[in-house]
């Protein structure tokens, strides 16, 4: 028998994979790993005591707005990427574009405001526990993600794994928005975006090792 022969016949007897079930499990583990993240803010950190003032609701409405459209972005992209042939046809610019967004709102804010009150503006109150909640935090979801995604048999493990690290650091500060008590523009570029660029990163790093059969 020919080898070309003896490939045709082993490709045949393989089942495809269901694309449609393997998109439906992904959005499956998205929306457990956010319930996750939830009840960790909610029952560990706790929520935020000032929702029924204006500035919080404000605060609370952009962070969310920022979070969210990395989660949405980064989901989409991520559900196109693992079918046959994605990663041919997806283009990642778009999701640059919340960090764009809330890089160009601190900026303005930063400009606006006196250089003695710069420090205070970018640190913030708990931007160390910021550094540590929304990495933690996003681990579980993390999990569920490339859990769903492994299913898929994806080719490119480093940009999979990054864009799952991507939605799992939304998700994560989706989540620790409703506990944040900071709330400047500046903050939330550098500590939210900065997070979420950090689980984005360690997705990089481990797509390999937790996607590879």
């Amino acid at each position: 028998m020919k080898t070309n022969e003896l490939i045709s016949m082993l490709s045949s007897q393989v089942d495809p994979v269901d694309t449609r079930e393997v998109v439906r499990n992904v959005r499956i583990a998205i929306l457990v790993g956010a319930a996750a993240s939830l009840l960790a803010v909610v029952f560990v950190l706790g929520v935020r005591t000032d929702l029924n003032e204006i500035h919080a609701q404000v605060f609370l409405i952009a962070k969310l707005a920022f979070s969210l459209s990395v989660v949405i972005l980064a989901s989409h992209y991520l559900v196109k990427y693992i079918r046959p042939g994605g990663e041919f046809r997806v283009r990642f610019a778009l999701t640059v574009l919340p960090f764009l967004a809330i890089m160009i709102i601190a900026a303005i804010s930063l400009a606006t405001a006196p250089r003695s009150h710069w420090e205070t503006i970018v640190f913030g109150s708990y931007w160390l526990e910021c550094l540590i909640a929304i990495p933690t935090v996003a681990v579980v979801p993390f999990a569920a993600i490339m859990s769903a995604v492994r299913l898929a048999a994806p080719t490119d493990l480093v940009r999979t794994g990054a864009l799952a690290g991507l939605v799992a650091g939304g998700v994560s500060a989706t989540a620790y928005a409703l506990h944040c008590m900071d709330d400047l523009f500046p903050f939330i570029a550098l500590w939210y975006g900065g997070t979420i660029v950090l689980c984005t990163v360690a997705g990089a790093v481990l797509g390999p090792k937790l996607l590879h059969w």
